[in-house]
């Protein structure tokens, strides 16, 4: 890591996880209008790539790869077209979101953190393209699947990203290097000080995911973890710095 992009070695920040996903149906519209209002230092969101009407790739604000557990429709997310998918209910009556309409939320959008995790597969080019239509963006991308975290770095070589870790590994470090990280993210199971000693030392700043509990934040506060990604931002906010 050549610099500190998004300046998380100050402070401690609170991010609305899916939006603010313990208030409003999670990755929402009304989610991240919670969460931003609330005042998170950011957000985070997970985006499948959709097709729309006119046959163009979109991103698509969802988590899972079906419908079924989030909406009141079943199926692939896949299979439905980006506007077939704001006709959904994903809870309380409001849709599956496109990225540029959560985007259209952030009134102060170069000092708000946007996490888009990679989550469906061919993602990495749709995201690209996007993140380069929206330079004013705090734009950090983050997956599990480090594969496709490496293909948009192939074509994203300024974004900051950060992959993403649900158990230690050996080589946390090492993926960390080859895609020029800006963060690393874990499980805050993961979370000790040998861990974050180590990605100190490398110049790495770690966001643990997902902390609902106040007395678990102050714990990642204490040792010295940069944030939190958090479904209760209402429980954290007193926390940020």
């Amino acid at each position: 890591m050549n610099t500190d992009p998004l300046n998380l070695t100050s402070g401690f920040a609170v991010i609305g996880h899916r939006g603010a996903a313990g208030l409003a149906p999670e990755n929402t519209l009304p989610s991240f209008q919670i969460a931003l209002g609330m005042g998170c230092r950011g957000i985070e969101l997970d985006v499948h790539r959709v097709v729309d009407a006119n046959g163009l790739f979109r991103l698509g604000v969802i988590h899972d790869e079906r419908l079924d557990r989030t909406t009141n429709r079943r199926g692939l997310v896949a299979n439905f077209t980006a506007e077939a998918l704001s006709a959904v209910d994903a809870g309380n009556g409001a849709g599956v979101p496109l990225l540029d309409e959560v985007v259209r939320l952030i009134e102060q959008p170069a000092e708000t953190l946007v996490n888009i995790e990679l989550k469906g597969k061919n993602t990495a080019a749709p995201t690209a393209a996007f993140l380069d239509q929206h330079p004013e963006l705090q734009a950090l991308v983050s997956s599990f699947d480090h594969d496709e975290l490496r293909h948009f770095r192939r074509l994203d070589s300024g974004t900051a990203v950060a992959p993403l870790f649900s158990r230690k590994r050996r080589n946390l470090l090492d993926t960390a290097h080859e895609l020029s990280a800006a963060s690393v993210n874990v499980a805050y199971p993961m979370v000790d000080k040998p861990l974050l000693e180590t990605c100190k030392e490398a110049g790495y700043p770690v966001l643990t995911y997902t902390v609902n509990h106040p007395e678990d934040a102050q714990r990642m506060k204490s040792l010295g973890v940069a944030g939190i990604f958090t479904d209760r931002p209402d429980l954290m906010m007193q926390l940020q710095a």
